[in-house]
């Protein structure tokens, strides 16, 4: 448990508190804000508020997922030791990295920050540059033939119209 907490305290909250809350202080007279009081600022709050929340609980299902199909962490120096092919996974191969963008989008509609969206951006890029470079090549080398073909099935980041049955 301590194992994955510490993985989840410094990649996601760097990423969806630390990260944000830096750039908000640094930039902060430049990003654009909602005018309060008023029924569009009011339904962005709501509606950053959902997708905020539906980011997390996605994020959540797949940690739980890798802790207790996987045997191990989100963390690159405590991965997993099976391959995690059940749930968002059957749809999507990087669904905790869709539910840490989901969180991102919710933080930059809830506030209205350019700055915010553009590090959802950014954090979008540096993570299919990392997919494309390391991850996938890794994890052909430790899961061989399971991992090539749920490769081939199951989209990188554009969620698939029906479950890969990996029969």
């Amino acid at each position: 448990m301590l194992r994955h907490l510490l993985s989840i305290a410094l990649l996601p909250f760097v990423v969806v508190v630390l990260i944000p809350r830096w750039l908000l202080g640094a930039w902060s007279t430049a990003d654009t804000r909602w005018i309060g009081g008023t029924i569009p600022s009011a339904a962005a709050h709501l509606a950053g508020i959902l997708i905020f929340l539906a980011g997390f609980a996605f994020f959540a299902w797949c940690v739980s997922l890798f802790a207790r199909l996987g045997k191990g962490t989100l963390a690159p120096w405590d991965p997993t030791r099976r391959l995690v092919v059940a749930g968002p996974y059957t749809y999507i191969r990087n669904p905790m990295i869709s539910g840490v963008l989901a969180m991102l989008v919710g933080e930059t509609v809830f506030l209205g920050s350019r700055v915010l969206g553009i590090w959802t951006l950014a954090f979008f890029l540096i993570n299919d540059i990392y997919f494309r470079l390391l991850e996938e090549p890794g994890l052909e080398r430790r899961f061989g033939a399971s991992y090539l073909e749920y490769k081939t099935v199951v989209p990188r980041w554009i969620p698939a119209d029906k479950p890969w049955k990996n029969v």
